[in-house]
């Protein structure tokens, strides 16, 4: 192994454990400067069910680390933030019981839809937890679960969220932290505690679940004997879900608006009010703060779209403008508009439309579902001359950036930072030894520095035909339900 680089100050771990992969980045406390990063892929079922077994983000935790020379070793603390809502259901050993459902397994769609109505319905919800489960929430998958797998539920002792399954097995210490378990179901954000009353309706145990942590607490230190490059005793913070450790990387303050362009298209900003909405558009999430991180997520955004164009034959980038031609690419289904079981609709196709035009489509199919969430989130009096903080892997791409630019009519902001989500969690290690507010370290890293593109004349029309195409397709739906 190489020696770490020289530093200024203490170094910190911070890890994103996402769908497709585990990154960690060691950062100078004092600087923000990454002196190390390393990287390592999971597996992720296909089809309608996404499932992945949490023993190889450990192993991909054990080699993205390996990946950082010795700089992991000489870190002081680090946290772990990681993918929303997944279950990760454990036995009397802490082994898993099966592999866990991710958030963008769909097949609880039924039993979202039953969990509301039994609890009196969607303003229910709202009140009492902030959000409106739909099928990518931890509540319903343990409802699927219980209803589906009876062997599996009955072998379960212990339930965790990805990032709490990892920091568990780095202190042995089951905890989590607000902001994750905000989007579980079973939390109430009126009360910041367990609802006991939705654990009964799905027959949990209070027992099964984790200790949720105060934001800057320090839940334990790396355990002797594990097989990570970590020295013993090292400091760890209580993680973050991944959108809220990607407002902490960003340093985010209230009303500033991100839209994060992955696998699934997020957009979000930070809060000092609790949101409780009972359309279920926008998720009244916590943030890893002690405020909140109202959110709205679309299923189909880079994937989706790098689809369409393997069909077609094209660059991602080999867009054309003009036509008429409307793609709505739900390919995986759609949870903002709440459509589990919608597929992908192409309206309007002509002799002469191009392939380009149907690419561009896409683009614009997958960013009129956003920033329609986004208008959610921000509510009405947003401040339309304030920049969008583009962040994410489609925020490099030119066709995304000029789609947004195109459809919002607002200027565009593309922080040069990169993994955002292992930064905030290395913000949230470092506030851990020096006291700050881990959105005032990245402030003072200064972590959203980059590009402005200016604004352009909002495309109206194409806003137009998108929301009438997307209001037929809806109550064809409806009336086909």
């Amino acid at each position: 192994m190489s020696s770490a680089p020289a530093t200024e100050g203490p170094l910190v771990v911070g890890v994103d454990s996402s769908t497709q992969s585990t990154k960690v980045l060691v950062v100078d406390t004092a600087t923000g400067r990454v002196v190390a990063r390393g990287q390592a892929p999971h597996t992720v079922t296909s089809g309608s069910m996404r499932e992945s077994d949490p023993e190889q983000w450990w192993s991909a935790l054990g080699e993205a680390l390996r990946q950082c020379g010795t700089a992991a070793h000489e870190a002081a603390a680090v946290s772990i933030a990681g993918q929303q809502h997944g279950l990760v259901t454990l036995d009397a050993r802490g082994r898993p019981v099966r592999p866990a459902l991710l958030w963008n397994d769909v097949r609880s769609a039924p039993q979202a839809r039953r969990l509301v109505e039994r609890l009196g319905g969607a303003k229910a919800w709202a009140d009492r937890v902030g959000s409106v489960p739909g099928p990518s929430f931890t509540v319903t998958k343990w409802a699927w679960l219980a209803e589906q797998e009876p062997a599996s539920a009955r072998a379960t002792t212990a339930v965790r969220l990805p990032h709490d399954y990892l920091t568990q097995r780095l202190t042995g210490s089951g905890v989590t932290d607000r902001s994750d378990v905000s989007g579980t179901g079973w939390w109430s954000s009126a009360t910041e505690a367990y609802d006991e009353d939705i654990l009964d309706l799905v027959g949990l145990d209070p027992a099964a679940l984790p200790r949720v942590t105060r934001p800057g607490e320090v839940v334990g230190t790396v355990r002797d004997g594990g097989d990570l490059p970590f020295s013993k005793g090292t400091l760890v913070a209580p993680g973050a879900g991944d959108n809220a450790a990607a407002a902490l990387g960003l340093g985010l303050r209230p009303g500033t608006p991100v839209l994060s362009l992955g696998t699934s298209g997020t957009v979000f900003a930070v809060s000092e009010h609790r949101t409780a909405d009972p359309s279920g558009t926008v998720a009244g999430f916590a943030d890893a703060r002690g405020t909140w991180l109202p959110l709205a997520c679309t299923l189909n955004c880079t994937l989706a779209v790098d689809r369409v164009a393997t069909l077609l034959g094209l660059d991602r980038d080999a867009v054309q403008p003009g036509g008429s031609v409307t793609l709505l690419p739900f390919l995986d289904g759609e949870r903002t508009p709440d459509l589990p079981h919608a597929s992908g609709l192409l309206h309007g196709l002509r002799h002469d439309t191009s392939p380009g035009q149907i690419l561009q489509a896409a683009y614009d199919g997958a960013v009129h579902a956003l920033l329609g969430a986004l208008d959610a989130v921000l509510g009405g009096t947003a401040d339309r001359s304030q920049p969008i903080l583009l962040i994410g892997g489609g925020a490099r791409g030119s066709s995304w950036q000029q789609t947004v630019r195109r459809l919002s009519g607002r200027p565009v902001q593309i922080p040069e930072a990169r993994e955002l989500v292992a930064l905030g969690a290395a913000a949230q290690a470092a506030g851990l030894l020096t006291g700050e507010d881990p959105a005032a370290v990245a402030r003072r890293w200064d972590t959203a520095r980059g590009q402005v593109l200016d604004a352009v004349e909002r495309d109206e029309a194409t806003l137009d035909r998108i929301t009438e195409v997307l209001c037929d397709a809806v109550s064809l739906l409806d009336r086909d339900s």
